[in-house]
């Protein structure tokens, strides 16, 4: 099931704990576009003829494209790509670029899902962000969309930071069951070391994140979400009866998917490739037909380390008979050693030849993985 990725590398402002790649300039806008088309076009052969069943536009900000750049856009995946008639198409959107012309827009494209980045839904918590809308921006979008029909809303959410009580953190979540939302993705706030934020912490501006507060806000998290019928199919990742995310999903499945766009990934199942962080070397390359990009080809060990990083983090777990399968008895021997104490401690669990982690484990997952690498 494949799919492809645009990264849409603009932003009105910075946000204080974001690493992804962003300009607040948006001189070469257009630029970018024409670049980004004539990407799409170089890579037609990327995924092997095989029909797009997923296209997400991420970023970055995407909703600040206009809908003259969108229509381009769209045209020219048709016109290189075969797209599966239900093919899930999602736009990522802040607050305050949604508006009644723009969701005419997005409609009219074949956008049939859009995640909208709330982040909370108290001022105080955006404004430590940085974030350009405030509460009732977030609470007023989010109506005007399903207004509009888009009833395949996912939104984002930030916790773990300073500013957030336990009480608001729980009211967050319970605004978002009360406008029934059908996917939440909640993430811990996390200090990423180029960032404004880490910079903040480093001069005693602000207070670095508090474990045992993110550790209880997970857990607040986890039950909620239990209570009001969501599933947490990945660790982030939370939504009612069978409405994942098909995109993200075939990430963790490690289907293939083409990335376009500057520091955009993609995956053909044999190797990994990125493109350019850098939105002038991105326009000025794509202008002479090539591509800026790195290669990486993927050795078994490599493989299985990034099996085990996806699957461990969805409720599909890690399939032994799979490493056995495609790793070889050495590999299925060495992660049964390596997972051994983590059973013992609490963390993971085995059940229908699948391993998985437990609640506790899931706060520990980055730690736990690494122990499990091949090196």
């Amino acid at each position: 099931m494949a799919g492809i990725y645009l990264h849409i590398p603009f932003c009105k402002q910075a946000c204080h704990y974001c690493d992804f790649h962003f300009s607040t300039s948006h001189k070469m806008k257009d630029d970018f576009v024409h670049a980004l088309i004539e990407e799409i076009k170089i890579q037609r052969d990327y995924l092997n003829g095989e029909p797009l069943h997923t296209i997400y536009f991420g970023g970055g900000t995407p909703s600040l494209l206009s809908k003259e750049n969108l229509v381009t856009i769209f045209e020219t995946i048709h016109a290189v790509f075969k797209v599966s008639s239900n093919a899930e198409i999602t736009l990522e959107a802040n607050p305050d670029d949604i508006n009644a012309i723009k969701l005419n827009d997005f409609k009219a494209l074949g956008i049939n899902r859009l995640s909208i980045g709330v982040q909370s839904f108290f001022d105080e918590d955006l404004k430590f962000m940085n974030r350009v809308h405030d509460a009732n921006m977030a609470i007023d979008c989010i109506k005007k969309a399903q207004d509009f029909g888009f009833e395949n809303l996912t939104i984002d959410l930030i916790y773990g930071t300073p500013t957030l009580s336990n009480l608001h953190w729980s009211r967050n979540l319970e605004m978002a069951f009360n406008m029934d939302i059908p996917h939440l993705s909640c993430y811990c706030l996390t200090v990423e070391q180029k960032t404004a934020l880490a910079n903040f912490i480093r001069k005693g501006k602000v207070a670095n994140v508090d474990e045992q507060r993110s550790s209880e806000h997970f857990e607040m998290m986890l039950h909620a979400m239990n209570d009001k019928g969501y599933e947490q199919y990945e660790i982030s990742n939370f939504c009612k009866q069978n409405r994942y995310s098909r995109h993200n999903t075939a990430y963790w499945m490690k289907e293939k998917y083409l990335g376009v766009g500057p520091s955009a990934h993609s995956y053909n199942g044999i190797s990994r490739q990125w493109n350019v962080s850098n939105n002038a070397k991105y326009i000025q390359s794509l202008a002479t037909g090539t591509i800026p990009f790195e290669l990486e080809t993927l050795s078994a060990n490599q493989q299985f380390n990034e099996y085990i990083m996806t699957a461990l983090r969805t409720k599909w777990g890690v399939d032994l008979a799979k490493i056995q399968d495609e790793f070889g008895l050495a590999c299925s021997n060495y992660l049964l050693n390596q997972i051994t104490e983590f059973i013992g401690r609490g963390l993971m669990f085995l059940a229908d030849d699948h391993l998985y982690l437990t609640n506790q484990g899931k706060l520990l997952a980055d730690d736990i993985t690494s122990e499990l690498f091949i090196i």
